[in-house]
């Protein structure tokens, strides 16, 4: 663990550790595989594979963790979450939040935006989803995020744009 790792301590559960660390370049197979296994919930959603998460390359993710921050979140040392992120001007701009399957639901996703918006000195964030991801959609709400914009996707769903204000007023 290095002093930038941010430790998640929840002494009243019985729930492990959760270590929230800088995403780095060793981190790409594993993120790609979690990214994957994330997105195919997604893909029954929208009855399509053809999405961006499940269809980058192993070589497109790491050039990709070469120009964008991000987080990882892993428990006993196994990757269970990412988040991706850049900063442009007073804007944080996140994407590719993946969380593995069967760690859904289990408080990893507010973590890692949590932490990216701390992280961050811009004034707002904004994330976006599908129409169709009402989960999603709920997650992003219940942290603070409202809704935007939608563009419409030309087959019936939009993209939800969501912001926050991170700086208050």
């Amino acid at each position: 663990m290095t002093d930038t790792d941010i430790v998640n301590h929840d002494h009243r559960r019985t729930q492990p550790e959760i270590v929230i660390s800088p995403i780095s370049d060793e981190d790409a197979g594993e993120v790609l595989t979690v990214q994957r296994a994330a997105f195919v919930s997604e893909a029954a959603i929208y009855g399509s594979v053809d999405m961006p998460p499940l269809t980058q390359t192993l070589s497109e993710l790491e050039a990709e963790l070469r120009s964008e921050s991000g987080l990882t979140a892993r428990i006993d040392g196994r990757l269970v979450g990412a988040l991706r992120y850049v900063e442009k001007g007073a804007l944080l701009l996140i994407g590719r939040i993946a969380i593995a399957p069967d760690m859904q639901g289990e408080g990893i996703g507010r973590l890692l935006l949590e932490s990216a918006e701390k992280a961050s000195g811009a004034d707002v964030a904004e994330l976006f989803t599908g129409s169709l991801s009402e989960a999603n959609i709920r997650l992003y709400t219940s942290c603070g995020y409202e809704e935007h914009e939608r563009v419409p996707d030309g087959d019936g769903t939009e993209q939800v744009f969501l912001r926050k204000n991170l700086r208050g007023g």
